[in-house]
Parts: structure tokens; sequence; C-alpha cells
């Protein structure tokens, strides 16, 4: 049974989806143009950067449907590591626009161009891009404090890039208005470097996701804190967290006296599972009842 708290979750995800493609389309339009009026290789970088944008959403739309999808006898934990997989092609993606810009820019070094027209439009062009990318980052950042979705993390991070490099194509225009051509392509090998950084940054994330990585250490810290704070354990082991799409699981043996009756272990366990899983949008919680004999006070 898939709870309303997914359903919304789902939802917003799928939403995001929609609006990354359509911003991505929208600015691949109007970058052409741009590219074509000015045929500067900075604005052919963001050409390039948001052709694959496109390509690396619609693989997002399909992951995220993917991983939405309950669990099922031949998938018990869900489809939660398709949005990692998804990351991964987005990182491959990203690095594979990263090497076309590096060739055009370092050709335009070695092919200087003298002049450039048109740079008035190109300059409007990235503005409008700037705008448009920060409306949709604002969207994609209320979806990921309500889901924690990877692949919109991955898709946000893109997008954050973007701003940097659309920034850095106004200024390359600006100084090629002014006679220094050559700074256009200096400009494209540098956000180059910068693309490739973006996509190592998201194929890490999502290969610890699909290597089962442990949650970051202030998540751990809080599910600690609650252990450490259980009055009735005498304390726990063999903590285990992993984290599969937006669902977190935690695996741990809590420490009960060996004298309690199966029904008040059982029942401290289920309280400790609720607190454990309150921490979390969507968690799952397994916890192993150890029996430890208290030796008597001499």
């Amino acid at each position: 049974m898939i709870s309303t708290q997914q359903l919304d979750a789902g939802r917003l995800m799928r939403w995001a989806t929609y609006a990354s493609v359509t911003t991505a389309v929208i600015l691949i339009l109007v970058k052409l143009v741009a590219w074509f009026m000015t045929d500067s290789i900075s604005i052919l970088a963001t050409l390039i950067d948001s052709s694959l944008d496109v390509l690396a959403s619609a693989v997002n739309l399909i992951a995220v449907r993917h991983a939405l999808q309950p669990a099922d006898a031949e998938h018990r934990f869900g489809h939660g590591k398709a949005e990692a997989l998804s990351g991964v092609g987005q990182s491959t993606f990203i690095a594979g626009s990263a090497g076309l810009l590096l060739l055009q820019a370092i050709g335009r070094i070695v092919h200087p161009q003298e002049s450039m027209s048109g740079i008035d439009v190109g300059i409007g062009v990235m503005i409008f891009s700037i705008v448009a990318t920060l409306i949709l980052l604002s969207f994609q950042k209320y979806v990921i404090k309500k889901t924690n979705s990877t692949a919109i993390k991955a898709d946000a991070l893109h997008y954050k890039t973007d701003l940097l490099v659309n920034g850095s194509v106004i200024v390359a225009l600006l100084l090629s208005f002014y006679g220094w051509t050559h700074f256009d392509a200096i400009f494209g090998i540098a956000i180059a470097i910068f693309i490739l950084y973006s996509a190592w940054h998201i194929a890490r994330e999502s290969i610890d996701l699909l290597m089962d990585h442990e949650l970051p250490q202030d998540e751990r810290e809080k599910i600690i804190k609650v252990l450490r704070n259980t009055s009735d354990a005498l304390g726990f082991h063999d903590l285990r967290t992993r984290r599969s799409g937006t669902i977190v699981f935690i695996q741990l043996h809590l420490e009960l006296d060996s004298t309690l009756t199966l029904n008040i272990a059982h029942a401290i366990a289920d309280r400790v599972e609720q607190e454990l899983a309150d921490l979390f949008d969507e968690a799952e919680v397994i916890i192993h009842e150890d029996p430890v004999v208290v030796s008597p006070v001499t």
C-alpha cells in the first residue's frame, strides 16, 4: 500500500522533472539563436550543456517514474536505486559535453576569431537563461526539501553550475566587445573544466548510493542520540544505514534485559522503531532484540 506521503513525493518529483525538461528545451531554442548570431564558443558551451540537459532530464524522468514504483516480489526493497543509476547516466552526459567543449575551445585558440557580432543579443539571452534557471532551481529546492530525491539533487546541481556558466559567458562576451576575443575560448575551457568537476560530484554521490554507503554522519548522530536516550535499552550495536531513492533503511541490534518478557521487549523495540522512523520523511527500521544478562548488584 502506497502512503499519501509517498504519493505527494512522487507527484512533486514528476513535476520537477517536467519543469526541468521544459526549461531546458526553451533555453536550447534561445541559445541556438544567440549562437547563430554571435558564433561565440562560450555560448556554444551553454548550448551543448542545455542540449544534454534535455537528454539527462529525460533519463531523470524515466528513472523517477521507475523509482517511485512500490516494492514487488522481485524487488523487495523497492526501485529507489533507479535514481542513482540516473545520476551516473547524467554524469556521463555532462562529462561528454565537457570533452566536446574542450575540443571546440582549443580549436578556437588555434584558429582565433577576429571579431564577434550580435553580442548584445548574446548577453540578453544569457540574462534570460539565468532568470529561467533561478525559477527552476527554486522549485527544485522545494521538491528536494520535501522528498530528498537523489535524481532531483543531481539535476539541481547541474543547473546550479549553469548559473555560473551563464554568468561567465556574459563576462566573456563583454570582453569580446572590447576587442579581447581570445577570452571567449579561454572562458570556454574554464567552463568545460568546471562541468567536469560537476560530473564527478554527481557520479560520486550516485555511486555511493549504489554501493549502499552509510548515511551522512550528522544523520547517524540523530539516530544514535535516540538510541542512547532509550532508558529501557542497555545499549545497541551493529547499526547499519543506507538510502535507496527517498527511503532510508536502518538496521541495528538493541540490547535488552534478558529477564524481560517477549511482549515487553517487542513493545520497546516497536517504540524505538517509531522514534527512528520519525527522524526521516520515509524510513524502514528493523531492530533485532538481543538479550543481555544483567549481573546483580552485590
